[in-house]
C-alpha cells in the first residue's frame, strides 16, 4: 500500500515558503503548475498568484475581521439562495483571472449561465473565469493600494461590480466598468445594483 501511495505522489515537488528574500537575488516567477501544486500541498495557507507569478502569502484574518467578512459572505448566499440566480463563495475560493492571476476575493458572485459554461475539470479547480461581483474588506495590515489595485484588476479582466470596504476610514469604494471609483463615506447600506437586482448589503457592524 505504501509504494502505491508513493507512486501515486506528484514528480513536482513543492517549493518551500519563502519568507524573507532580503538580500536574496530576485525569486523565480511560479508558473500555474507550480502555484496549483503549492496551493494542494500547503492547504492551510491562503495564497495569491500575480499576473507575474509572484506568490502571495496572505496571513489568517484578525478574529473581528474575519467575523465581519462571513456576514458579508451569509448574506450575499442568503440573497442567492432565494433568487438562484448564480454562485456565491467565500474567502477560500480561488479563480485564474485572464490575465493569468489566482485571485481569492474575500466574497464573491459568478452569474449562473457564466458558472454553467465552465466544464467540470474548471470548476474544481481555479475556475477561469473572473467573478461578476467582489468584494475585498480591508484588514488593519492590508496596504490600501495594494487592494486598490487588486480592485482595478478585478475590473480589467471582466468584473461588474465591485466593493472595497475600509472599516479603518468607515469608506467605501465602489468600482464599476469604465466609470471613476465612486467613495462613500460613512454609507448606512450598499445596493448590489443591476448585478444583484434586489441585493442591499447592511453595513452596520462592518463598517461601524
Amino acid at each position: 500500500m505504501a509504494v502505491l501511495e508513493a507512486e501515486r505522489k506528484p514528480t513536482l515537488k513543492p517549493r518551500p515558503v519563502e519568507v524573507d528574500q532580503t538580500g536574496v537575488e530576485e525569486p523565480e516567477p511560479y508558473t500555474p503548475e507550480q502555484f496549483a501544486l503549492f496551493a494542494a500541498n500547503y492547504p492551510d495557507l491562503r495564497t495569491e498568484l500575480t499576473k507575474e507569478g509572484e506568490l502571495i502569502i496572505m496571513p489568517p484574518a484578525f478574529s473581528e475581521t474575519g467575523s465581519k467578512n462571513a456576514d458579508i459572505t451569509a448574506d450575499l448566499v442568503i440573497w442567492n439562495r432565494i433568487g438562484k440566480t448564480g454562485k456565491a463563495f467565500d474567502s477560500s475560493s480561488g479563480f485564474t483571472l485572464p490575465n493569468g492571476a489566482r485571485r481569492s476575493p474575500d466574497t464573491a458572485w459568478i452569474e449562473q449561465s457564466r458558472w454553467d459554461a465552465l466544464t467540470e475539470d474548471e470548476r474544481h479547480g481555479f475556475s477561469q473565469i473572473c467573478p461578476d461581483f467582489v468584494v475585498e474588506l480591508r484588514s488593519s495590515t492590508d496596504r490600501l493600494s495594494a487592494v486598490q489595485k487588486k480592485m482595478h484588476e478585478y475590473l480589467e479582466n471582466g468584473a461588474k461590480l465591485g466593493w472595497l470596504l475600509d472599516p479603518k476610514s468607515k469608506r467605501v469604494e465602489i468600482y464599476r466598468p469604465g466609470q471613476e471609483v465612486e467613495i462613500v463615506d460613512n454609507p448606512a447600506s450598499l445596493s448590489g445594483e443591476d448585478v444583484l437586482p434586489e441585493f442591499v448589503l447592511d453595513l452596520e457592524g462592518i463598517l461601524f
